[in-house]
């Protein structure tokens, strides 16, 4: 068996909040959030804590977009800890830009966004 390296932690954890979205699931979206995260999402609002993520979740999910798909991603470590990603994504109904999505290794040892700041960049 291979030892994952600590990069391999963080796509793992991009790829079940992907996953999760995918699968309309909400709540496995809001998982891949510390439970105090901040979650910037430009134009609708912040939304702070994993409840207030899960609805913004769902809300979306509810008025039909599905299929997210993460391109030009970048991994950068973070100054303190964890590493940022910023990448371009895509999806059934819209586009848009990961401006900075900050990821730590939570107490469980799983990567988890403890912020993140995104935006819609227009409709397809």
């Amino acid at each position: 068996m291979s030892v994952k390296s600590v990069l391999d932690v963080y796509e793992e954890g991009i790829l079940v909040w992907q996953q999760a979205f995918n699968k309309q699931d909400a709540a496995g979206c809001a998982a891949q959030y510390k439970l105090d995260a901040v979650m910037e999402a430009r134009p609708f609002g912040t939304f702070t804590g994993r409840g207030e993520i899960q609805a913004f979740w769902q809300n979306i999910m509810d008025q039909g977009f599905a299929d997210v798909e993460y391109f030009d991603v970048k991994w950068e470590p973070a100054e303190n800890e964890g590493y940022i990603l910023s990448a371009n994504w895509t999806m059934n109904k819209a586009f848009g830009v990961v401006h900075r999505e900050h990821w730590i290794i939570d107490i469980d040892g799983k990567a988890r966004l403890s912020s993140d700041d995104f935006e819609v960049q227009g409709e397809r």
